[in-house]
């Protein structure tokens, strides 16, 4: 198991995607409509990819791989990942991540739209 760290942009992003959700179940729950919506699936993707990340960041479901565009936060040089929360949608999200600062730690580094 790792422990996850977040970068200030990431966490952000995590508690917007979060906000969102919550206020849409609010408001369904007051109307009555019993669907989730796209904005509650997005965020258990988000969640379960994150769960999946922390107990292995090689699982197959993530399809992690290496992204060039950004830059370690603490060793240059070393990697940065990127791993699917979704796949097969437009705009599908991407959690982009590295190993550290410590052993056994992954930091969180942006949770966003695929560009």
């Amino acid at each position: 198991m790792f422990v996850l760290r977040w970068t200030p942009q990431a966490l952000s992003q995590f508690n917007a995607l979060q906000d969102q959700a919550q206020k849409v179940v609010r408001s369904r729950r007051k109307s009555g409509r019993g669907k989730s919506s796209k904005q509650e699936g997005l965020f258990k993707q988000v969640v379960k990819t994150l769960q999946l990340l922390a107990s292995n960041p090689r699982h197959p479901g993530l399809a992690t791989h290496a992204y060039e565009c950004l830059s370690h936060p603490y060793r240059a040089g070393d990697k940065v990942f990127e791993a699917y929360a979704q796949n097969r949608t437009s705009g599908a999200y991407r959690i982009f991540w590295c190993y550290g600062p410590d052993k056994g730690q992954i930091t969180i580094i942006a949770i966003t739209p695929h560009p």
